[in-house]
């Protein structure tokens, strides 16, 4: 039992084993329903994420704050209070923190203050960090992330010049149908930049900015061509692939013969080679999904050489103090030394 001012706090309340279906039914079930259907959270996380705001909800009362609208410096409050509990992990934490957001912005549909009524030049970073956190919590890759910014960062300077709009919460559907033909007739970008562009600013309105984009019927779309795909005959991959070598021929043998993606090769762990069965092992790739795949055999020998060069650094790199690399999050907090381990390296 942990003591915050006048509060009593049992560590134990979240855990949810004892827990019948009937009785979590019955926290804020619109809220959990709410999140079911538009699926801003996986399944098996509603439950928690509706007990969360319960929680802050009878933190608030006792701590005679009223839970009508959304109160930044309360809900600080509560995750320092949070914090105070040995037991609770970080993840928890961030947990608690994305679902009291949720619940006011999406399923009550307030407006963040740090977003609302501040003018364009300065909500443009608050929004963008906004817009990168509710991405992540969605589990989106990193590309996506990347991409989704960028087109996000040039519509609101596009919109800041053009419709002088001097806060967020006065972007509507005319703005993304004027960025949009603007795309098209202006910038002549093909229809699958257009289309990623569309499903930016979708993103931003449902997830960011909690209002729909309305009808976008008028807007100019970008002409769709048939293109032919450009591929290499076999006998050109092998006349490519003889004026390399070393790492180089290594890097494009693997994207070829092993089908792997750039990012896919770049994050190729020395735990992910299996020499014994010449296999590869992807983790958390497209899609984050795991999957296997050959390691050609006439690539073997560069493969074995380059692990060597990389065992040889990152000796080094560790008498020098150095040589950790990135751990997900929940494997770094249960096996904190493993970003200096050998199998873990690059």
């Amino acid at each position: 039992m942990v003591l915050y001012g006048n509060i009593a706090f049992d560590p134990s309340w979240y855990i949810m084993e004892n827990l019948s279906d009937s009785k979590k039914n019955d926290v804020l079930p619109e809220f959990q329903t709410f999140l079911l259907e538009k699926k801003l959270t996986p399944e098996k996380n509603v439950f928690f994420y509706a007990l969360w705001v319960s929680k802050y909800f009878t933190y608030a009362r006792k701590k005679q704050i009223s839970s009508d609208q959304y109160q930044e410096n309360a809900v600080i409050e509560f995750i320092e209070f949070l914090k105070t509990d040995p037991n609770m992990s970080d993840w928890q934490i961030r947990q608690a923190g994305d679902a009291i957001r949720l619940y006011y912005f999406h399923y009550r549909g307030l407006k963040p203050n740090n977003l609302s009524g501040v003018k364009s030049s300065d909500f443009t970073p608050e929004l963008l960090k906004e817009t990168q956190r509710l991405i992540r919590l969605k589990h989106y890759s990193y590309s996506t992330e990347k991409t989704y910014l960028q087109w996000i960062k040039r519509f609101l300077e596009y919109s800041s010049q053009t419709s002088k709009k001097e806060a967020s919460v006065e972007l509507d559907a005319a703005d993304c149908k004027n960025f949009l033909s603007y795309l098209a007739l202006k910038e002549k970008v093909s229809a699958s930049t257009q289309n990623q562009a569309f499903n930016a600013l979708l993103f931003l309105f449902r997830n960011v900015l909690c209002k729909e984009m309305g009808n976008l019927a008028q807007t100019v779309r970008a002409k769709r061509g048939q293109k032919l795909p450009v591929v290499f005959s076999m006998e050109e991959v092998k006349r490519l692939l003889a004026c390399l070598n070393g790492r180089d021929l290594l890097i494009a043998g693997l994207l070829y013969g092993s089908g792997l993606r750039l990012m896919e090769l770049a994050r190729l762990r020395v735990k992910d080679v299996d020499m014994d069965l010449n296999t590869l092992t992807v983790r958390s790739g497209k899609g984050d999904k795991d999957r296997t795949t050959i390691l050609p055999k006439n690539l073997r020998d560069e493969m074995l050489k380059q692990i060597a060069a990389v065992k040889t650094l990152h000796h080094k790199d560790l008498e020098e103090g150095f040589g950790d690399v990135y751990i997900p999050e929940a494997l770094a907090r249960k096996y904190p030394k493993a970003g200096k381990e050998w199998a873990w390296q690059y």
